[in-house]
């Protein structure tokens, strides 16, 4: 019996184009990658798959317990949880703390149960899954990476018989992206993979493609679903091809029923003063009739062919590939940036040493938790340095992982005009037709449209500042389609300015020009990380 079930779904922007229609599909096997460009609505399919949208039209059936994984923890960004209220596991240590102190009521042992040696196994387990050891650290102070897997932590805990993961391994380092694999194949529950990681989608026993015109379902791995479509891309340019021989057959046709018409219309006046005249307007009927009717089986074959040639170009679109287009202006020589002995407020407490250039291109490493975004943070002035010297000497612009440069409530042209002055509409039109908005499209909210599309935006914004600044970029390939980030990369090494790229993703930071790289370790305390399953710990579920 299916896991899941969908028939004829369709959505609708609030704008009123219609995002996808006649979604039909069936989720019989455990294993399922979801895939599709940036702005297909993926995320939204996700949302009505699990009732927390809903379609414009179609049905769903799911009646299996479901996990959810979103890709925008806002909620633990801004609160003040710990670790252990996330986890639910507060009641029990705070019950465990006051037995400790004296305290001896039926409540509290009730509380602590069998789970006497909670403290030990959880900080053992925060510690190997790379996270502070102390369950009373802030969510909100964990990184991207770290609170990601947190939250993926407690969802592998929980009794969910499918489990929805929307781009799971953005922000993970190597090692955390090593873990969400073994937990993946490891655990007992279905999943249904939103993502573009290849290495992910590669353990995956079917790939669903959504495009406007419904899902395609590709039996096998990624890299069975990247063979079929090169084939199906193959035959779409032989189709096209043969098309345009055909039209062009056709188009030869007409012309030479034209003028095989003239030349009997001429010999027809030749012949008027040696025959009859009702003789000649019968040949005239019939030579009539009969061109008639040829026309009219060419413009037939004509509006066929044409009819076809849409299809096949509407096709062909959704493989087309789009274009990101940066600012082309040139970067000086001095120094942009000089950091000398400074310790971050957070992650590595090792000194940073570090001078770059208004010119270079530098890849940020390290680990999750080891202090790449504080250090942008820090360059920026949004965060402090505890020890050491900074000295800043050109503009910076800071493009963070949640694209806060994008203001939601305007729409996509406003926030290149408004946040970009230089640009003509004109200039910003063109900007946005390169990844993918045209005509109207210009004018939807930036709140309607997907991450990755979010973050093709944001780039746009933070590489066309009139003051040409040098880019802090906190991993921009995150929520990117796998053209969109092939796209952005050659779009980075083509730029002409500098930049600190953040990335785990070290072919992406070459493709995009990087020269050099600076590693910042993390504290020994944090540096293990745990491959299998971690069974010791009773998480709550949610």
């Amino acid at each position: 019996m299916p896991i899941l079930q969908a028939h004829n779904l369709s959505y609708q922007l609030p704008a009123g184009d219609t995002l996808f229609h006649s979604v039909s599909v069936s989720m019989s096997c455990c294993r399922v990658g979801l895939v599709g460009r940036n702005g297909a609505g993926k995320t939204l399919l996700a949302a009505i798959l699990t009732g927390e949208r809903m379609p414009a039209g179609g049905t769903v059936v799911c009646n299996a317990d479901t996990g959810v994984f979103c890709q925008q923890p806002s909620h633990l960004l801004a609160s003040e949880a710990t670790i252990a209220e996330f986890l639910g596991v507060a009641p029990v240590l705070d019950a465990l703390s006051r037995i400790t102190k004296g305290e001896c009521t039926d409540y509290l042992f009730e509380s602590v149960g069998e789970q006497w040696d909670l403290p030990a196994q959880l900080a053992r387990e925060l510690t190997a899954l790379g996270l502070p050891s102390d369950p009373q650290a802030p969510c909100a102070t964990l990184s991207g990476g770290q609170l990601a897997v947190l939250r993926l932590w407690q969802l592998f805990k929980g009794q969910h018989a499918l489990l929805i993961l929307d781009e799971p391994s953005n922000h993970l380092d190597r090692r955390a992206r090593r873990w969400l694999q073994a937990q993946i194949q490891s655990t007992a529950a279905a999943v249904l993979l939103i993502s573009h990681d290849r290495e992910l989608l590669q353990g995956m026993a079917e790939i669903w493609e959504l495009n406007q015109t419904g899902i395609t379902v590709y039996g096998g791995n990624y890299a069975h679903y990247a063979a079929q479509k090169q084939l199906k891309e193959q035959a779409l340019n032989r189709q096209i091809e043969t098309l345009h021989k055909q039209q062009k057959q056709v188009q030869q046709q007409a012309q030479r029923s034209l003028e095989k018409a003239a030349q009997r219309a001429s010999q027809g006046q030749k012949l008027r003063g040696s025959q009859a005249k009702c003789l000649l307007d019968k040949q005239k009927d019939r030579a009539t009739a009969s061109a008639t009717s040829r026309n009219k089986n060419i413009e037939s074959r004509q509006k066929q062919l044409q009819q076809r040639a849409s299809q096949l170009q509407s096709a062909q679109c959704l493989t087309q590939k789009q274009a990101i287009h940066l600012s082309t202006a040139n970067a000086g020589n001095k120094k942009a940036i000089t950091l000398f002995n400074s310790v971050l407020a957070f992650g590595s407490s090792q000194p940073v040493n570090l001078q770059v250039g208004e010119g270079d291109k530098l890849h940020l490493q390290g680990g999750n938790g080891s202090g790449k975004s504080t250090l942008l943070k820090t360059l920026t002035g949004r965060l402090p340095l505890q020890a050491g010297e900074l000295h800043v000497n050109t503009p910076l612009c800071y493009l963070d992982q949640h694209f806060s440069s994008v203001l939601p409530t305007l729409s996509l042209l406003d926030n290149l005009l408004q946040q970009c002055p230089a640009l003509s509409e004109s200039d910003a039109r063109t900007l946005l037709a390169g990844i993918g908005f045209r005509r109207d499209s210009v004018f939807n909210p930036a709140e309607t449209i997907s991450g990755g599309e979010k973050m093709k935006l944001a780039m746009l914004i933070v590489s066309h500042q009139p003051q040409q600044p040098f880019l802090l970029l906190d991993e921009p390939d995150n929520h990117l389609d796998l053209n969109a980030k092939i796209l952005l990369a050659a779009a980075l090494n083509r730029y002409q300015g500098g930049f600190i790229l953040i990335s785990h993703d070290t072919a992406f930071a070459d493709e995009a020009g990087v020269k050099s790289a600076y590693q910042l370790t993390r504290d020994e305390s944090q540096a293990s990380f745990g491959a299998g399953i971690l069974s010791d710990v009773t998480v709550q579920g949610r």
